[in-house]
C-alpha cells in the first residue's frame, strides 16, 4: 500500500545517501558480469535457487530487468514491456554483459540521482526517488549474482562497501513490503546464523544461504 511504500522509500533513501550509490551499483553489476561470464550454453538448463527457474530463465529475467531499469532511468519506464524477459542466445555471457553495460550507462547520467523513476513492477507501479530505484536494482543484483554463482558452484564476490549498503537497505524494508511476487527483490526473510554479510543479505531476501542444486 501507499503507506508501506512511503516508509520503504524514506528508509532506503536515507541510507543510500550515505555512500556513493552509483559507484556501488557499478561495482555490483561488474561483479555480476564476472559471475555470468562463467556461464556457457551447456549450463542454461540447470536449476537455480529461484524456485522453478532454470538458469536460462533467470538470465532472461536479469537481462530484461537491466534493460527495463535503463529505460526507467531514461524516463521511459511506464511500459511494462520494456522490463520483459529477453531471449538468451548460445552466448549468455555476452548477452548479459551487453545489458549490464546499458544499465550502468543509464544510471551514470549526470543529475539522475536528483530525479525519480517509475517502476511498473514494484508495488503495482509507483514512482520512486532515483536513489531508491537504483538501490532496488543493486540489492536485486547482489541476490541474482549469488543465484548464478550458486547454480554454477562458484563463489560470488562483491565489494564490501556494496554489500554493506545492500544489507542495510534490505534490512530497512518493512515486513509489509516483502512479497512472494517474482518482480520484487524483497521476499519474506529466512533465518540464518551466518555472520557473512552476503549470507545475511541472501537470507533477508528470502533465500537459504545453504541452497544446493537438487539431485
Amino acid at each position: 500500500d501507499a503507506a508501506t511504500a512511503s516508509r520503504m522509500s524514506a528508509g532506503v533513501a536515507s541510507l543510500l545517501n550515505m555512500t556513493d550509490l552509483i559507484q556501488c551499483h557499478r561495482s555490483v553489476l561488474e561483479s555480476s558480469v564476472a559471475i555470468v561470464g562463467q556461464v556457457t550454453a551447456l549450463d542454461l538448463e540447470r536449476p537455480t535457487p529461484c524456485i522453478a527457474w532454470t538458469l536460462r530463465q533467470l538470465l532472461a529475467h536479469m537481462i530484461g530487468q537491466n534493460y527495463g531499469f535503463a529505460a526507467a532511468a531514461d524516463g521511459n519506464g511506464h511500459d511494462r514491456a520494456v522490463f520483459a524477459d529477453r531471449p538468451v542466445s548460445d552466448q549468455p555471457a555476452a548477452d548479459y554483459a551487453t545489458s549490464a553495460r546499458r544499465v550502468i550507462e543509464a544510471f551514470g547520467v549526470p543529475d539522475l540521482i536528483e530525479g525519480s523513476m517509475y517502476l511498473p513492477e514494484v508495488r503495482g507501479g509507483m514512482t520512486f526517488p532515483a536513489p531508491v530505484a537504483i538501490g532496488f536494482h543493486l540489492v536485486d543484483y547482489v541476490a541474482h549474482g549469488w543465484d548464478v554463482a550458486t547454480t554454477l558452484g562458484i563463489a560470488a564476490e562483491f565489494d564490501d562497501e556494496a554489500l554493506q549498503l545492500a544489507l542495510t537497505a534490505a534490512e530497512a524494508v518493512p515486513a509489509g513490503a516483502q512479497t512472494l511476487e517474482d518482480q520484487t527483490p524483497f521476499r519474506p526473510s529466512v533465518p540464518t546464523t551466518s555472520s557473512s554479510m552476503l549470507d545475511r543479505i541472501i537470507a533477508t531476501l528470502g533465500r537459504s544461504p545453504d541452497w544446493i542444486p537438487p539431485t
